[in-house]
Order: structure tokens, then sequence, then C-alpha cells
């Protein structure tokens, strides 16, 4: 017998995962996009009647089942019929043949005048009373049987047109459930695909909602990052207006006079004032005045150049210059310069020059870094003195990120 096992699994499949999908939709949290909110409800809707169709096609399933059930049944039923009939149609016929082998049998044992023989064979009045005084004798065992067959037979016709109104019935009613069951195959299958389609775009949705929360996200730390620095950078210029910095400096002017170190400089551009003064530009950078080398590199700068001198005569005699990052040095430590003298070269690199106050030791810390007046982004007030100095000596002065600066200077350090 057909069954239809596939469709079952499918409708069961199918049934799970509208239900699963419309609990699913319910669980995730509600985006702030409203195209996402539409797919959502698109895919529960679409879920919802998923589940739906997939219950009234498992009960067509169930139906179509019965109907080749009861199919089977009427034709077991009909072929019963046909083989009874056929069984009462053989006794018919060997009842036909003993009545014909009793005819003979009488014949041969005893009848005086041939009455066996024109019982078969004339068809005057004296051979039709003797063939009823035959058929009386020699059928009366019989008569009774033929009859009954005959009876049973005709009973067996009607079963069997009967049967045969039930199996067309039954066929019928198989072939109204397979045309229904193939409508609702092809409604699943359909359903599927759009279900697959508001899966991809909800996924989409998502995605993209997804991207636009870590957008701002990002945005929001990075205003948070910003907020944070500007509060440390008020914070640092307030300790440092209200308390003195905590490194000791020896200034001890002296005659001498100093030369602008960016006069050779092509395409000089000034930048932002902070620790020191940022510069951009190409070309040869000379020593202020008369001085000592007392570092050329250092890892924590970009290009890892740190060039630092201790001024020698003039009026900071005692402090320490630096010019770093996009340099490559042509002096070397304990070498002595003057204000003629190549400190290194300034290439087009991807961040400049940085020149200003370092600090006493010269290992690579600015004055301003030892003083806290630095917090990433501000001017301080070491870098808007050092612009001073460049812009006495001839070199545009850096642009301010604040006013006033961040910090104060130590008492007696040279103005400008």
């Amino acid at each position: 017998m057909r069954r239809s096992r596939g469709l079952g699994r499918t409708v069961v499949r199918v049934v799970t995962v509208g239900a699963a999908l419309a609990a699913t939709i319910a669980l995730l949290p509600a985006p702030a996009s409203a195209d996402v909110n539409s797919d959502r409800a698109k895919v529960a809707q679409l879920g919802s009647h998923i589940a739906q169709d997939g219950a009234l096609v498992q009960q067509l399933v169930v139906s179509y089942d019965q109907a080749q059930v009861h199919e089977a049944a009427v034709d077991a039923q009909l072929e019963a019929a046909h083989a009874r009939l056929g069984a009462d149609r053989r006794a018919e016929a060997r009842a036909t043949v003993v009545l014909r082998q009793l005819a003979l049998n009488s014949y041969m044992t005893g009848a005086e005048n041939n009455l066996t023989l024109t019982l078969f064979e004339s068809g005057d009045m004296t051979a039709v009373a003797a063939q009823q005084q035959y058929t009386h004798v020699a059928t009366e065992g019989l008569s009774n049987a033929i009859d009954a067959v005959k009876v049973d037979a005709q009973h067996a016709q009607s079963a069997e047109a009967q049967l045969r109104s039930a199996q067309s019935q039954a066929e019928a009613s198989v072939q109204q459930l397979a045309v229904a069951r193939q409508g609702a195959q092809a409604a699943l299958a359909r359903d599927d695909t759009l279900l697959s389609q508001a899966q991809g775009n909800l996924q989409a949705s998502l995605a993209a909602a997804a991207r636009q929360r870590q957008a701002a996200e990002a945005a929001e730390e990075e205003a948070m990052a910003a907020q944070a620095a500007a509060a440390k950078a008020a914070a640092a210029q307030a300790a440092a207006a209200t308390h003195p910095i905590n490194v000791t400096v020896t200034v001890t002017p002296s005659p001498g006079s100093y030369a602008d170190p960016l006069r050779a400089i092509s395409a000089l551009m000034p930048e932002r004032i902070d620790q020191g003064v940022d510069y951009s530009g190409y070309g040869p950078i000379y020593a202020i005045g008369d001085g000592v080398v007392l570092s050329t590199v250092n890892s924590g700068w970009p290009g890892d150049t740190f060039i630092s001198y201790r001024l020698s005569d003039g009026p900071a005699n005692g402090l320490v210059i630096y010019a770093a990052e996009d340099i490559d040095p042509m002096v070397t430590v304990g070498q002595s310069v003057t204000a003629g003298t190549v400190l290194g070269t300034m290439y087009e690199g991807p961040d400049g020059i940085e020149t200003g106050w370092a600090d006493p030791s010269g290992d690579g810390t600015s004055m301003a870094s030892d003083a806290g007046q630095f917090s990433g982004a501000n001017s301080t007030a070491f870098g808007a003195n050092f612009s001073q100095l460049l812009a006495s000596l001839g070199s545009p002065p850096g642009v301010a990120q604040n006013d006033p600066p961040t910090g104060i200077l130590p008492p007696g350090w040279p103005t400008w």
C-alpha cells in the first residue's frame, strides 16, 4: 500500500521550524532600525503561517492514508467476491456434468424404448412426456443444489456490483486527496522559499544594525575619551598652576647669540604647539647655538629619533633642547655643536618633527612631560615658550591648541 511518509516528515519538519522560528523571533532583542523591526515581524508572521499550513497538511496526510486503507479493503472484498462467484460457477458446472452423467447411466442400464436418447433428440409429444419423467427421476437429487448455486451466484453478482461502486468512490477520494496533497506540498515549498528569503533579509538587517551600533559605540567611546583627555588636561593645568614643577633646572645666562635652526627647511609649515612645536617640511636642521650632544635615538618617539643637546652659552645656558621624530641624525653623542652645525636631515615622513625643551638628562623626556603639563593633545607652557623662541629667531610660530597654555614656567626661566 502506498504511504506518504516523506510528506509526513516534511510536515513535521516545517511545523517544527515554523514554531521554533516564531519563538526565536520573539526572543530576539529589539534593534533600533525600523527595517530590522519590519523584517522581524515578517519572519514571525511567516513562521506562524507555515505552522498553520503544516498542521493542515498533516491532517491531509492522515486522511490520505485512511482513504488508501479503505481502498485496499474494498479491493480485498472485491477479490473475495470474484473468488466466491467463480466457485459458484464451477459448482454449477460440476452439477450440470453430474446431471448429464445420470441421464447417460439411465440410458445404459435399462431403458426399454430408447427413452433417454429421445430425451435429447426427439421433439414429439411422447418424447416430451418421457423427458419430463426422466428429468423428475434424474434431477430430483440435484435440482435443489443447482437452485441454491444460482441464488448464491446472483447474490455474488449483486455484491460485486456494490463493491465496484465502492471501489470507484474510494479511487475518486484517493485522487482528490492526492491533488490536495500536491497543492499542499507546492504551498510548503513556496513557504520554505519565502522563509529563506525573509531569514536572509533579517540577517542582513541585523548585521547592518550591529554595524550601526558598533559605529555609535565607537563614536561614543571617542567622545568619552576626548572628554577624559580634556578633563585630564584641565586637571594637569590646574595642578601645574598651583604646584611647582618637581624638576631641578639650572639656567645660567651668559653672552652668546642664537640662530634660527629651521632656516634651511624647504616647505616649512608650522603645526600645533604641544610638548614642543610640530613642523612639516624637509631639509637640514641646525643647532640653535653652542652646545654638546646628549642623545640621538629614543624608541619612545616616532621614527626612533631624539636628538638632544645642552646649550653652553646665551640666555638659556644650561638648558637642553631636543629635535625628534622624522630626522636622520648627523651628529654623535658627546659631539660639540654650534649654530652652524647640522644636527640631522628632516625627511618627509608621516609625523614631521617636534622640537622643544628637553629634560636636563636628555634621555628622551620633555620638560612639559616632567612638569605634568601634557595630556596628549594640548598646548603646554614649555611648548609655547619654545615657540616664542623660534619666532624670535625667524621661524614661524606653532599653532596653539588652548589659550592660555597648560601649566606655568619655573622661576627664572628665560622668556623671548
